[in-house]
């Protein structure tokens, strides 16, 4: 029938190992990116104009460093659960929490990027400007990260798809 997804062939455990290794593809693309982000603020402080910055940016700025830490924290954490869970058949256990902390650490991952632009237009443009910039970068991440993806979500056809248990299936 057109519109239906073939069934895979592959055992609860292939399932679970093609899962597995889905997710951290996903999940290589958003910590590369959330450790060059973490790497240049913390090395704003060692820039020559960061003592001049306003208490208020100061504030700003201490906010984004522990969003962006608290976000590669929860990015890397899966591989340290597969470690302490490595060969002791926790794989469906294991894909099922790693895929809700992926989603909260896009959502940290997404504060911490929208507080950056903040931060950056606040010490150049204006506190205006940093308010209006942070929104609309804070905006068209939630769009990008969250409602395209819910609404493909939604648009998927569940009677035609099979529940593969802890994780999902792609």
């Amino acid at each position: 029938m057109a519109g239906e997804r073939p069934e895979r062939n592959e055992t609860p455990a292939e399932r679970s190992d093609r899962n597995w290794a889905e997710l951290l593809q996903e999940l290589r693309v958003t910590q590369t990116g959330v450790q060059l982000l973490t790497a240049f603020l913390l090395s704003l402080p060692f820039q020559q104009r960061f003592s001049t910055i306003t208490d208020a940016q100061r504030v700003v700025y201490l906010a984004v460093v522990l969003l962006s830490v608290a976000a590669t924290g929860i990015l890397i954490a899966p591989v340290a659960i597969h470690r302490a869970v490595f060969q002791r058949h926790e794989k469906p256990a294991l894909v099922s929490l790693a895929a809700k902390l992926a989603v909260v650490g896009l959502l940290v991952l997404g504060a911490a990027v929208a507080g950056v632009v903040l931060l950056i237009f606040l010490v150049v443009v204006s506190p205006l400007g940093g308010a209006i910039a942070g929104g609309a970068t804070a905006l068209v991440l939630l769009v990008l990260w969250a409602l395209i993806p819910l609404r493909a979500r939604a648009r998927s056809n569940p009677g035609t798809r099979r529940r593969s248990g802890p994780g999902g299936d792609t």
